[in-house]
Formats: structure tokens, C-alpha cells, sequence
């Protein structure tokens, strides 16, 4: 669609202003004389007052003859040459000639009064109607003036009171909460323009209020979430310290098993408390990176030496294969809690005896790792929601494993803070694959 500026829409509502009314008047006077020149009026003006003159002298010079019926008869033949009419009245103001009785009442055309006066007394009065000469071009300027004032206020109401009352309808209802307004379309620039800036926020604002009701939504369904993981440790918890202080542990062994459980327990409920924190700060602070540079390698090795006791104890082999060029900038305390919370899940899900390879390397642009176990892998539902908040899929659900649900989302929102992915897979040879990449240090 095309526009016009409201200069131009001004200009030419002032151009048609001004054109109409003459358009107007020359289709009169061609209606009327047949012909589009103006000297023929011109002449036709000059030969009325050379008339006007003549009759004027021929009253003015026979003021004894007004009563004369051959006089009347000559003066009533230059009259209807001239094609006029004239009424002459006595200084009593009674009628002594008209050439016209049926006509020319006070206010039927144009008159040209005046008196005669002779040695100061007054000898009567003289009434000439003259023809109508322009009044039909006149009247049809004032048509046209009239219906170009109509036709440009029904524009200006079409082009642009309409679309801003529409527009500040539309932010009344934006306003009450209604997203769903259609916003007017004008022809006039600076409208359009306003209307696409109206459009970019009201969209910038149903995103903002969308992305807003989500995070409330995944806010209450964490708060509820983590108040049912917090309840299961802190019971058996209390369950056991009940026991060790109501003196049911009387062996050595049992209170040694008893003191096992209360700290493995609290250990839970560290891990979920870090967790929850961290997923938080992730989520909601948008805190900013403190971004250095960083070997991605020597990232994993401390990721891996602080996993190596618990892989032990299962009897878990952890192999590494690294390049010396994994250099990026980012935020190395954000970035092992990542790697930590990646190989956690690893050493959690994979059996006893089972093995566990990271591989670091350079790739263009980017700098890929992978953590591969031999655990059970992921189901094709836990494929599609394993980095969701809080979820877990059936083989975690009791809790064997002491998973939060929170370190796969933590992982990938790090990784994603630092411009780069994380990805969830299986291994052609089973077992779970999880991969990776951030931006190299210094590519854009």
C-alpha cells in the first residue's frame, strides 16, 4: 500500500481547496456562454455600462418628458436594448414610469438608485435593474468552495482522525489487558510509521507478558517441586535422629549406620539447596559473566579429580581425551559447576563397573566436549524433557540415585550463557551421550 506524508496530503488539500471553486466557475460560464473565453464576458461588462451611461443620461436630460408617452416609448426601446428595466418615481415617491410592471420587485436583481436633484429640489427618483451578469459563476464558486471544504474534512476524517482514534482504542484496550487488537492501517506515512512502532511494542509487550506468566508458572511448580524433594530427606532425617535420641540405636554399628544416613541426608539436601541457588540466580538475577580466559580442558581434569572418589566406589574408570587448543572466555567458577553437574549425572547412572569417556577439541570455530557412559541412556520421553526443570526420568524417581533434577538445566543454561549448546543423545553402543560447544576465545 501506498503512502503520502501529511505534508503532501496538506498540499494538495490546499490545492483542492483552491482548484474546485474555479473549476466550478468556468463549467458555469461555459454553460452559460457556451465557450470557455472570458473576453466575450468582458465586452458584455463593458457594453452594459456604456448602456447604463446612456440610459442614465437619456433620464437624467428629459426630466420634463417623464410624463411623455413618445419619450416613454424611446426610453423603453433603449431599455430593452440594454436589457434592463427601470422604474421612475416622483418626489412623493409615486410612480410615474415602469418599463416592467410583472417584475423587478425590491430584491429580484441588481439596482443601481439614485435621485435628481435640480436648484436643491428634488424631482424624483430613478431605479435601474440591470441584467445578471456573474451571479451564476458566483454562486457555483460557492458550491464548489462548500464541497471542497466537505470533501476534504471527509478525508482528513478517513486518513487520519479515524486511524488515531482507532490507534488510542486500541491502547485503551492494550491497556485493560486485551493483546488481541487489530491495529488501524493508514495511508498517511507518519501514521503507518506510528502504527508499525505501536505494533513492534504491542508484540515487544505480549512476548515480555508471556515469557513473564511462564516464569510465574515454572516459579510455582519449582517452589512446589522442591518443597516435595526437600520433604523426603528432612523425614528421614528426623526419622533417624528421632531413633538415635530415643536410644533405638543402643549398638556401635547401628549408630554408626544411623549417623551414615543422617549425613548422607543432609548431603542431599546441600545438593538440592546449591542447586536450587544456582538455577535461580540462572534463571531470575541474570547475573553477568565474569568472563576470562579459560582452558575448557583444565575445567574438565577439576571436574573429573573432584568425581574420581565416587567413581571409585563404584568402581567406575574415567578416561580423558583433550587438545591443548580449548581456550574460550567465560566464567570458570559457572562453567565447573556445569562440567560437575554433567559428570554427577554420568558417574550417578552408570553401574558398577562401568565406564565413563570426556573428550575435549577444537572444532573451527567452536570448542566440543562429550561425556559418554555405559549407563542405561535416556528414554525417547526423557530425550525430549531431560533438561527441564526438576525432571526425572522413572529410573530416578525413588531417589537411589540422590539426583536434585536441576543439574542437566543448570548445565545447559550456563553453556547457553555462554553463547554455545548442550545436547542430549544416545550412544550407537549404548549408554548416554551428552554434547556440547562454546564460541572459541575471540571468535564472534
Amino acid at each position: 500500500m501506498r503512502t503520502i506524508r501529511i505534508r503532501t496530503f496538506t498540499l494538495l488539500c490546499f490545492f483542492f481547496i483552491l482548484s474546485l471553486p474555479w473549476i466550478f466557475y468556468v463549467a458555469a460560464h461555459f454553460l452559460e456562454t457556451n465557450t470557455l473565453s472570458f473576453a466575450k464576458s468582458q465586452s458584455k461588462n463593458e457594453a452594459l455600462q456604456r448602456h447604463l451611461a446612456e440610459t442614465t443620461h437619456l433620464i437624467e436630460s428629459n426630466t420634463d418628458k417623464w410624463m411623455d408617452p413618445n419619450w416613454q416609448n424611446q426610453l423603453h426601446n433603449q431599455l430593452r436594448k440594454a436589457k434592463m428595466d427601470a422604474v421612475i418615481l416622483s418626489a412623493s415617491d409615486q410612480e410615474i414610469y415602469r418599463s416592467n410592471p410583472e417584475s423587478h420587485s425590491a430584491f429580484s436583481s441588481t439596482a443601481e438608485r439614485y435621485s435628481l436633484l435640480e436648484d436643491g429640489h428634488l424631482l424624483g427618483k430613478v431605479v435601474l435593474y440591470l441584467p445578471e451578469t456573474n451571479t451564476v459563476q458566483l454562486i457555483s464558486m460557492i458550491v464548489g468552495l462548500l464541497l471542497a471544504f466537505f470533501i476534504i474534512g471527509v478525508g482528513m476524517r478517513r486518513f487520519l482522525l479515524k486511524p488515531l482514534e482507532r490507534m488510542s482504542l486500541a491502547a485503551r484496550q492494550i491497556a485493560a489487558g486485551d493483546w488481541d487488537v487489530r491495529l488501524p492501517v493508514s495511508q498517511i506515512t507518519e501514521i503507518a510509521e506510528v502504527r508499525d512502532g505501536f505494533e513492534v511494542m504491542v508484540k515487544g509487550l505480549q512476548t515480555s507478558n508471556q515469557k513473564q506468566v511462564e516464569l510465574e508458572e515454572e516459579r510455582r511448580f519449582v517452589i512446589a517441586a522442591v518443597a516435595h524433594d526437600l520433604r523426603t530427606p528432612l523425614f528421614a532425617l528426623r526419622g533417624y535422629l528421632d531413633g538415635l535420641e530415643q536410644g533405638i540405636a543402643q549398638s556401635p554399628e547401628k549408630i554408626t549406620k544411623y549417623l551414615a544416613v543422617c549425613k548422607e541426608k543432609s548431603a542431599q539436601l546441600d545438593r538440592l539447596v546449591e542447586d536450587l541457588f544456582t538455577f535461580t540466580k540462572m534463571e531470575y538475577l541474570e547475573t553477568k559473566l565474569n568472563n576470562k580466559t579459560v582452558d575448557l580442558t583444565c575445567v574438565l581434569r577439576k571436574s573429573i579429580d573432584s568425581l574420581s572418589p565416587l567413581a571409585r566406589q563404584k568402581h567406575i574408570s574415567i578416561s580423558s581425551h583433550f587438545t591443548d587448543d580449548c581456550i574460550i572466555s567465560g566464567d570458570t567458577h559457572l562453567l565447573e559447576r556445569a562440567m560437575n553437574n554433567l559428570l554427577d549425572n554420568a558417574v550417578r547412572h552408570t553401574p558398577s563397573d562401568g565406564e565413563i569417556v570426556v573428550q575435549c577439541y577444537k572444532d573451527g570455530s567452536k570448542v566440543k566436549f562429550t561425556i559418554r557412559d555405559t549407563g542405561p541412556g535416556f528414554s525417547s520421553e526423557e530425550l525430549q524433557r531431560v533438561f527441564e526443570p526438576l525432571y526425572r526420568g522413572e529410573i530416578s524417581r525413588n531417589r537411589l540415585t540422590g539426583g536434585s533434577g536441576l543439574g542437566l538445566t543448570i548445565s545447559q543454561k550456563i553453556i547457553r550463557r555462554h553463547g554455545g549448546e548442550l545436547a542430549a543423545d544416545n550412544y550407537s553402543e549404548g549408554g548416554a551421550l551428552l554434547t556440547g560447544w562454546i564460541p572459541v576465545y575471540g571468535s564472534d
